[in-house]
Parts: C-alpha cells; sequence; structure tokens
C-alpha cells in the first residue's frame, strides 16, 4: 500500500463526472488500499477517487465508528429521509469547515471490489459522509451545499 498524493482545489478532475468502474482486478484492489491509506495518512473519513487525480466511481468511508471500512464502487442512490446540518471538511480544501444540509438517513446501492452488489443503509454522520464522498463522483464539491463557514474557534464548539 502507499500514501497518494492529494488533489486540491482548484484542480479540474474536482468538477467533472467520474466514469463507471467495469474493470473489477488486482489494480483496482491495490488502488482501493492505497485510498484507504491517504485516507488515513490525512485524517479524513472518506476519499473519493477524483481526490488522488482518479476520474473513477470509487470511494472509501471510515468513520471510525467500529463499522469498519465501506468501499464504494458505482455507487447509486436509492432512497433518502429526513434532515440533518452539520460541519463538513475535504481534504481537498485543506482548513476549509462549513456547515452543509444533507439528508439524515441514506440508502446506497453499489458494488464491492469484486463487482458484487450490496446494500447498504446510513444514517446520521455515516449517512453525511457516504453522500460528501458520492457528490465527489458527480463532480459536486462541499463548497457548492455550505450555508455558513465556519471560524477555527467554532469548529472547536461543534466537536466537543
Amino acid at each position: 500500500m502507499s500514501v497518494r498524493k492529494i488533489v486540491l482545489s482548484p484542480d479540474p478532475v474536482l468538477e467533472q463526472p467520474c466514469e463507471e468502474v467495469t474493470v473489477f482486478d488486482k489494480k483496482l484492489a491495490k488502488l482501493l488500499d492505497d485510498m484507504y491509506e491517504t485516507m488515513i495518512e490525512f485524517d479524513g473519513v472518506g476519499l473519493a477517487a477524483p481526490q488522488i487525480g482518479i476520474s473513477k466511481r470509487i470511494a472509501v468511508v471510515d468513520i471510525d465508528d467500529g463499522s469498519g471500512t465501506i468501499e464504494l464502487i458505482n455507487p447509486v442512490l436509492l432512497s433518502n429521509a429526513g434532515e440533518q446540518t452539520g460541519p463538513e471538511g475535504c481534504l481537498s480544501f485543506p482548513g476549509l469547515f462549513g456547515e452543509v444540509s444533507r439528508p439524515y438517513k441514506v440508502k446506497v446501492q453499489a458494488q464491492n471490489r469484486r463487482g458484487k452488489m450490496f446494500t447498504i443503509e446510513a444514517e446520521d454522520f455515516m449517512a453525511r459522509a457516504i453522500l460528501h464522498e458520492m457528490d465527489h463522483l458527480d463532480g459536486v464539491l462541499f463548497t457548492s451545499k455550505v450555508t455558513r463557514y465556519l471560524e477555527e474557534d467554532e469548529l472547536e464548539e461543534v466537536e466537543s
């Protein structure tokens, strides 16, 4: 496994829709492992392939709640419900945080590293993290959804 370089805004790869993954091989497995390693190295809770310069519909999420790492390949949002507003940041925008409203609960269908379809239901912070990464795959950045940017002291208050 190796840590990849994070692509920073305003790189155009971050704002274009990604291509579907059609080949499920050892190269994909290595990419997923590298994405996980990169996410951990940079203290993230999610990482989408365009954030390391690869325009493919691949994301990893691990909010460190004991549920483990979720690998999402070609994810599709099946349903959502409720609403939540909370702070978000992004590895491609270091030091920038803002309040974003998103659905509270989601149901997503995706493929795993072997190409097998699965469905996941998530709520609260996990739903937020999944939707944030799925947005990346459509070229949508969290900054387009921010209702209010947060100063560092506000962020510390929210975290405590």
